[in-house]
């Protein structure tokens, strides 16, 4: 069944934890002066509104100051209120690399929920292996379940019933990894709840590039994002800004090993995704 009311989606944002927005569905722009189309439920945030218990998690003195540095380019005190995500919860990033999003996700579901962090074994070889693994070791992240597969079938069996889960800046990945991007999504909707969240972030790409620069440029054409979602029977909630950068030229590699002092500067687009 598929949200027909505005109003509905706009109850559901607000139990997420975040205002719906009062201006109505607006079109993203993107740096050529296009918009991307619009879903007719769609809501624009603007400003996510964090809650105490998120920045408390964010702002925890236990944190790694290597990952403490990355916070100012990434905004999880926003990305985790704009998914909803709060304690006891079931979760899950598909793409955790070295752990830095799927620890914040352990700290802010507590002892209570449960978080799948996946790896495909490439990742793993060329250069999370180690970093996951001592992530893992941390006292904190007890409640992180390590996952290794391919992103065709990224999560296993048992982890159903998720309440959110996250693709950060890892999308486009998959292009070039060859991945089936339909399984892909197909497997993330049946190991989410009815209403259950899929936040993808990602690094714009340029009007009209499509794919075409997923492995040069390390980004995507928003509007391939939107299709396929549209086409795997997800329905597009929302949108944010909080990773917005109009002064972004896209024309530049956002891979964190080739952007140098420009990471975390990048026009990412956030999308939230909802299981009808």
């Amino acid at each position: 069944m598929r949200f027909t009311s505005f109003g509905f989606v706009s109850l559901l944002l607000f139990a997420c934890g975040e205002p719906a927005s009062t201006k109505g569905p607006v079109a993203p722009q993107s740096s050529g002066g296009t918009a991307a189309p619009v879903a007719p439920a769609e809501q624009h945030v603007a400003k996510v509104e964090v809650p105490a218990a998120i920045q408390a998690v964010v702002d925890a003195a236990d944190r790694d100051p290597a990952d403490k540095a990355l916070d100012a380019g990434r905004k999880p005190a926003e990305m985790l209120a704009f998914a909803g995500v709060k304690p006891g919860m079931r979760v899950a990033e598909l793409g955790a690399g070295g752990g830095y999003t799927a620890e914040l996700l352990a700290r802010a579901v507590g002892p209570t929920g449960i978080v799948y962090g996946h790896n495909t074994q490439m990742l793993l070889e060329k250069f999370a292996e180690k970093p996951w693994t001592e992530r893992l070791a941390k006292p904190v992240n007890k409640n992180v379940v390590r996952v290794t597969r391919e992103f065709d079938e990224p999560l296993p069996p048992e982890a159903n019933n998720l309440d959110v889960v996250i693709l950060n800046v890892f999308y486009h990945d998959t292009f070039w990894m060859k991945t089936d991007q339909a399984k892909l999504n197909a497997n993330v909707l049946r190991s989410l709840k009815p209403h259950g969240v899929y936040l993808i972030i990602d690094h714009s790409g340029r009007p009209g590039t499509g794919t075409t620069e997923v492995q040069s440029l390390h980004r995507i054409e928003e509007a391939v994002v939107r299709k396929d979602l549209a086409a795997a029977n997800f329905t597009l909630a929302a949108s944010a800004d909080f990773l917005r950068n109009p002064a972004d030229t896209r024309d530049w590699s956002a891979s964190p090993g080739k952007a140098a002092e420009r990471r975390g500067t990048s026009d990412r687009f956030v999308l939230k995704f909802v299981k009808p």
